[in-house]
């Protein structure tokens, strides 16, 4: 299987692509307006529509957002700063507009009862009770930054893209004979023993000279660098740091509960038990009855004898969440539970039992064991998050006009941070050996090891003058300034410092080419009369049982040529030296249906994705594509 994938290039690139940029669903072909496109240079057209380059500077922004939000702190910008992602996105843009083009030249259209049944999958957007929530959906489409008309015109146009693309995805077909070969490459199996070959056994006869170790310094002189670091002080502006000058009074608490009074009371719940009598909601009306049957006869059992509810729920109740319980659901509240089971476990008293109750479930039987009534806290028991509550609002209210002051004075005194501690009531930190890439004593969030900073605190004007930093937003409501203390210049650690370093590093690799030279000498040797003399004890090697082999020297042994044994295959794995492999037998393996299916339905799924390509490459082509690479390469050293 792994040497399917190497000989289809084309197809694992596709692949990335498919993993590095979003699918069609809830994207949308046309994200992008066509005034956008009609603006700017065109640095593609198709199907007689341009791509303009503010288009593409707005997808290749929103790539760079998604991986800002998928890595964190961890993702660095750099990476998207590329030709190949550049040329990337534009394919993407290139695709989605071809087939657009063939979706209006083919007139699919959907239909209003396919697009509600679409939205009616979308998880989360039903009541307990099966209805539609629309309060809910609502909210979807705000998260989404969407409003309906929005919403439905994507929708649509990614349905119209699985009914076009669907039957090239879904009739992707791989011969039998195919997958077993596959599969009988997994498995085969191959007797080997290995003779190594280590450095460390080599030492001995290394002799390091002085012009080795200079030679080696002076060549690798980027192994021996200090890099510039600077110790700094700097100033955060946050809501925590203005939570601690802020207070709520009594009065101030006292009106926010009664205004909020709400947000404290608790509704009445009630804890029941119930008998389940599982029953489809579309089976037959035989079946319906049937379960409805057994349920009336398990409750004439417990209204004779109520006590025996638990024993009967264990031994009767479909509901395998409850009925080891005795069918206790411990306490809920209203919206909790199906509403046909709601409306009448909120109507009995406590100890009370229900008729046969029907619902999406089955039957039920219900109890009510115990009712809490509604309640509301008490002042002195929510005091304490109230005051809370009041100083993070308070903190809101005064972070706008802290963080203006803030940004004027660490600008207009820039040759100290003391004036904006002080005015604000700041404390100044004190960061020491940081370098251009942060520090590494401190968490990657850490406001002293955000990009921004760094690069403003590395400028010419920070390192030569000491000035302060602009007020810099390293995370929402979160600004910081700093100023260098004391800096020190890059510098290269003295020879006579690393000497040692150096002798231990040379000895190495002057042991490992040795290493390597006799394992050459020895691959020949057994090349021309077998031995096994020195040799580990045999083990048995594939492609799923390395037995500990590197992966490097497992994929040359499976690779042998073993039409005459015993072949040898000699590898060199660098600093771990050189390692002879002597393959003795060849066996079949043992076959595993299971895997096999597995690896029969990830080939097949492989060629529907490269079936699916050469079908997007085609529309390409027939929607008369062309790419303005002037532009393209203008738009590429315009973001370098």
């Amino acid at each position: 299987m792994f040497e399917y994938i190497r000989t289809h290039q084309r197809l694992m690139q596709f692949l990335l692509l498919l993993i590095i940029f979003p699918s069609f669903a809830f994207f949308g072909i046309e994200s992008y307006t066509r005034s956008q496109a009609a603006s700017g240079s065109t640095v593609a057209t198709v199907a007689g529509q341009s791509i303009s380059q503010q288009e593409l500077d707005a997808a290749l922004r929103d790539q760079l957002e998604r991986f800002r939000q998928s890595y964190g702190p961890q993702f660095d910008p750099k990476m998207m700063n590329t030709p190949e992602v550049r040329q990337g996105v534009l394919d993407e843009l290139v695709a989605r507009k071809a087939v657009s083009a063939e979706i209006r030249a083919s007139k699919i259209a959907i239909s209003d009862q396919m697009l509600q049944k679409q939205i009616l999958s979308i998880p989360g957007l039903l009541k307990a009770d099966g209805g539609f929530d629309k309060e809910k959906y609502l909210n979807y489409l705000a998260s989404q930054g969407m409003n309906q008309a929005i919403f439905d015109q994507r929708l649509r146009q990614d349905l119209s893209v699985e009914q076009l693309t669907g039957a090239i995805q879904n009739t992707g077909f791989i011969p039998e004979t195919v997958a077993e070969r596959v599969a009988m490459i997994g498995e085969q199996e191959r007797e080997i023993q290995a003779l190594t070959f280590k450095p460390a056994d080599f030492t001995a006869q290394v002799k390091v000279t002085d012009e080795m170790i200079k030679s080696y310094y002076e060549k690798n002189a980027a192994q021996f660098e200090i890099p510039e670091t600077v110790k700094a002080e700097y100033v955060v502006l946050n809501q925590d740091a203005l939570l601690a000058q802020l207070s709520a009074s009594d009065s101030e608490i006292a009106e926010f509960y009664k205004n909020n009074s709400k947000s404290y009371s608790v509704d009445e719940q009630r804890r029941a038990s119930h008998i389940l009598i599982a029953v489809k909601k579309d089976a037959s009306d035989a079946d319906k009855a049937k379960a409805k049957a057994k349920a009336e006869s398990l409750l004439t059992e417990v209204r004779k004898n109520p006590s025996s509810f638990a024993k009967l729920a264990k031994e009767n109740s479909q509901d395998p969440g409850s009925a080891e319980r005795g069918g206790d659901l411990d306490f809920f509240g209203k919206g909790a539970m199906v509403k046909p089971f709601e409306d009448v476990a909120y109507k009995l008293q406590k100890g009370e039992i229900s008729d046969v109750v029907q619902s999406d479930f089955g039957y039920h039987i219900i109890q009510v064991t115990d009712i809490r009534a509604a309640s509301v806290k008490p002042l002195e028991e929510v005091k304490g998050q109230i005051a809370a509550d009041i100083k993070k609002q308070k903190a809101a209210k005064a972070y706008a006009e802290a963080a203006e002051t803030f940004g004027n004075t660490v600008y207009e005194q820039s040759d100290s941070l003391k004036a904006v501690a002080d005015k604000l009531k700041l404390k100044i930190e004190v960061v020491d050996g940081l370098t251009r890439q942060g520090s590494s004593g401190l968490p990657p969030a850490a406001p002293v090891n955000n990009t921004k900073l760094l690069k403003a605190l590395f400028s010419d004007d920070a390192i030569k003058k000491k000035h302060n930093t602009e007020a810099i937003e390293v995370a929402p409501n979160t600004l910081i300034s700093a100023r260098i203390l004391d800096y020190k210049a890059a510098s290269k650690r003295p020879l006579d410092d690393v000497r040692a370093a150096i002798v231990a590093r040379v000895t190495q690799a002057e042991a490992q080419a040795i290493a390597e030279k006799e394992g050459a000498a020895k691959l020949a040797a057994l090349k021309a009369a077998d031995s096994v003399s020195g040799f580990a004890e045999p083990k048995l090697v594939s492609r799923s049982k390395t037995q500990d082999i590197p992966a490097q020297a497992v994929a040359q042994i499976m690779k042998a040529d073993t039409q005459k044994l015993p072949a040898f295959v000699g590898v060199s794995s660098g600093a771990a030296g050189y390692a002879i492999y002597r393959i003795a037998k060849v066996n079949a393996g043992t076959p595993d249906k299971a895997r096999r299916q597995s690896e029969k339905e990830q080939i097949t799924n492989l060629q529907s994705q490269e079936d699916l390509l050469a079908y997007l490459e085609l529309l390409k082509r027939k929607a008369k594509t062309s790419v303005n690479k002037a532009a393209l390469t203008a738009v590429s050293q315009a973001q370098q």
